[in-house]
């Protein structure tokens, strides 16, 4: 079914505007998980909104990305204290801390082998880490690549953007690595993810779309807006995208065919980040300053 002209978008308070909602992902329970990036916190939403919060410590950890694991637990990078952090549906939180100093884990997501991946912004490295907290790291052929978001493509391996190199990578479960140069100069791409058939990415300097088939093949589609800033991605289903403009407070929507379509936020300046097709069919929205946003498709 295709989307209205105006999906209807509903605004929920989840935190106040100094907690700084950043990560979102449908968790198995049925509910929404939120990382709290500055008040050190991951959020848990229902979708009729209950809402919980699990303090983190340190507080000054920062989390950032969260992703559902194998496991049935959540799994989030945080990118202050340089440890990855899991969470039971019942609220009980480990953590595990990434060898590399000063790594900076940021993307992560679970892999096709049980385990989860992570990208190291601060070290050019691609982790892994088990069910058991066990790590394993992969270097990268860049140096000062930034790598950022991650995902599993449909080819069994995982894609990740390298924000500083101009770069989408690939890399196996086996840690053998390919990159491929975006056709546009510091586009520096952020947020990845995959349709089931090829990845889709989003150009925050350039403000792009990208798609990219698993032999590398790479397609550029430019926003209305080129300011926009486009931060994180996710696929509804198979040609169908849906971003979040950070710097323009929309949400926008990209086709199979590269036709994009984007729509306003009702709160001003509310600083989307992270985005999520939520168990009701709906996207869900991070916003920064303290809520979440319900877009129907």
């Amino acid at each position: 079914m295709p989307p209205s002209d105006t999906p209807a978008v509903r605004e929920i308070l989840v935190t106040d505007d100094k907690a700084g909602p950043y990560g979102i992902t449908a968790g198995p329970d049925g509910a929404l998980w939120l990382t709290l990036v500055h008040s050190g916190g991951i959020a848990r939403l229902t979708l009729d909104g209950e809402r919980a919060v699990h303090p983190l410590d340190p507080s000054g950890c920062r989390p950032t990305v969260i992703a559902p694991g194998p496991d049935g637990a959540l799994w989030f990078t945080r990118y202050l204290d340089h440890r990855i952090g899991r969470i039971t549906t019942g609220g009980a939180v480990t953590s595990f801390a990434v060898p590399t100093p000063d790594s900076g884990p940021f993307g992560i997501t679970a892999g096709p082998d049980g385990a989860m991946w992570f990208a190291q912004m601060n070290s050019d490295r691609i982790g892994r880490v088990t069910g058991d907290g066990q790590i394993t790291e992969f270097p990268l052929p860049v140096t000062g690549g930034l790598p950022s978001a991650i995902t599993a493509g449909p080819d069994g391996a995982l894609w990740f953007t390298l924000n500083q190199a101009n770069a989408v990578g690939r890399i196996t479960v086996d840690g053998d690595v390919v990159t491929y140069p975006l056709p546009t100069p510091g586009a520096a791409p952020v947020g990845i993810a995959s349709d089931g058939d090829v990845l889709w990415f989003v150009e925050i300097a350039a403000g792009q779309v990208g798609r990219v088939s698993v032999d590398g093949r790479i397609e550029e589609f430019p926003l209305p807006d080129r300011a926009a800033g486009p931060h994180a991605i996710v696929a509804a289903c198979a040609g169908e995208c849906w971003f979040t403009e950070w710097r323009a407070n929309r949400v926008g929507r990209v086709t199979a065919g590269g036709e994009i379509n984007e729509y306003e936020l009702p709160s001003p300046s509310s600083e989307p980040h992270g985005i999520t097709l939520g168990p009701d069919g709906a996207l869900w929205v991070a916003l920064e300053t303290g809520g979440v946003a319900r877009v129907e498709r």
